[in-house]
């Protein structure tokens, strides 16, 4: 029986040969990625692994697919349920970024820190919103609903083995060969022709929208590998010729530990597309829809610290309305002011997760009770848990940044407004329904992890609860 976890491995793999294919550029961005890599562990030593091992980060990628109706979504859940991979967080980006997105979407992933150890392959995975009026008109929403039901993504093949996978626990060997080559498929750029006219009429709206109701078919988006120093990369990237965009997002490269999430890109390519015509005839064009995308993995923040980086966010936008400069060099400025400079300040003042173990040789006489004490006193060592989700704002900034235009979000439209017309709003609880499953919370998961680490720690002293 091939487990979850191999499965989940070899699908990470083959996609990424096939993307490699059809995006040269994207082999590029991973070859830099490794260099940087090396070249990290070479300065840094042992210090670069604080996050996770080489191994792992090397191997590390995670994709992004979108889809357009709830049938869709709940088909991509049983997909990647056979590869071990839950949903967990909940994303608007209709309102996260100035340009319009009109997609909620949720993240499929290992949810086991031992899992995520042995492959922490992710799929950020978004659903188009056809009922939003501020989007969509109803004649326009109709028509997309009937165009989705006329497409097949995914084969009763495929979905009978993902299935399977599921329940088992994993496949043997010849039913997993059949799974990741159907899956692999499944995701492949289609070479259908697309329709001019349709894609067109969507992509005045959202070139996102576009992408996902303007083909018959679905396709990885963008696939990311993980790197130690993106900074690096980006200036290793422009210098190779490619076109970058213009900013990374997420938190500022500062002094401090990293936090959360940066991502940046290359621009999306210009790709050949056989294109039919309103008259029937096939032509050949282009379109912009792909990208390479790159992440640099922080520390997971607490409910509290995550309100503090919303906030510093908002003061940074402030500063730059106010007084119009370089962000990277604001940002920094503000982050400095408001963000505790080191591990042991951000786990004071209880504004990230971390895991405990106790040292392996602790000093003798009885251990302390408070978790500071026993840090303090070399008891036990404290490893920040690696930061494994989203951020709205940074995910729509991508999308944004690799747009042909900005897009319509009419909020003045008569009727406006972001439910449907039996008044279902695209929240999280809709999107559970579409998945079919649970949606995790990214916050209950590091606080289980954290919580674990503590029990064993109190267990394996022999003391009966430690203060935090």
């Amino acid at each position: 029986m091939i487990p979850h976890w191999r499965l989940r491995a070899g699908f990470a793999q083959e996609l990424s040969t096939m993307y490699g294919r059809e995006v040269p550029a994207y082999t590029t961005l991973v070859e830099i990625s490794e260099q940087v890599n090396r070249d990290v562990i070479r300065r840094d030593g042992a210090e670069a692994q604080r996050l996770g091992s080489i191994g792992r980060i090397t191997a590390e990628r995670h994709g992004a697919i979108r889809v357009g109706t709830p049938a869709e979504l709940g088909q991509v859940a049983r997909i990647f349920g056979a590869l071990g991979m839950h949903p967990v967080g909940f994303y608007d980006l209709r309102d996260a970024a100035s340009s319009a997105v009109p997609v909620i979407s949720t993240a499929f992933r290992p949810i086991d820190a031992t899992e995520l150890a042995l492959n922490p392959f992710r799929v950020f995975t978004s659903m188009l919103t056809p009922d939003d009026r501020r989007f969509f008109t109803p004649e326009l929403s109709a028509r997309l609903k009937s165009f989705f039901a006329a497409r097949q993504l995914f084969g009763p093949e495929l979905l009978e083995l993902a299935d399977r996978s599921e329940q088992q626990g994993g496949l043997d060997e010849h039913d997993a060969d059949d799974f990741l080559r159907l899956a692999v498929q499944a995701f492949e750029l289609s070479t259908e022709p697309v329709d001019r006219a349709w894609y067109a009429e969507l992509e005045k709206i959202s070139a996102v929208a576009a992408d996902i109701g303007g083909v018959r078919s679905t396709h990885i988006n963008h696939l990311t590998p993980r790197v130690l120093d993106i900074d690096d990369l980006y200036r290793r990237m422009t210098a190779r010729g490619i076109t970058m965009i213009d900013e990374i997002q997420g938190p500022p490269r500062w002094r401090g530990p990293d936090v959360l999430l940066r991502q940046t890109s290359f621009r999306a390519l210009a790709e050949a597309r056989t294109m039919r015509e309103p008259d029937g005839t096939v032509t050949t064009g282009s379109l912009r829809v792909r990208f390479g995308e790159v992440e640099a993995r922080g520390i997971a923040l607490t409910p509290a610290g995550r309100a503090r980086y919303d906030t510093l966010l908002t003061e940074i936008d402030r500063l730059l309305a106010a007084s119009p400069g370089v962000r990277a060099e604001i940002a920094v400025q503000v982050w400095e002011k408001g963000f505790p400079d080191t591990e042991a300040g951000l786990r004071e003042a209880g504004l990230a997760y971390f895991s405990y173990a106790v040292d392996q040789a602790p000093p003798g006489g009885p251990p302390p009770r408070t978790l500071a004490e026993l840090i303090g006193r070399g008891w036990v060592t404290a490893t920040p848990i690696v930061y494994e989700d989203f951020l709205p704002r940074s995910a729509a900034g991508i999308f944004q940044s690799n747009l042909s235009g900005e897009n319509t979000r009419d909020t003045g439209r008569e009727g406006a407004r972001d439910t449907g017309p039996e008044g279902a709003v695209y929240d999280q609880d809709r999107l559970a329904a579409a998945v079919g499953r649970e949606i995790h919370d990214p916050f209950a998961l590091y606080a289980a992890e954290q919580a674990a680490s503590i029990t064993a720690v109190t267990t394996k002293l022999g003391i009966p609860e430690v203060t935090p």
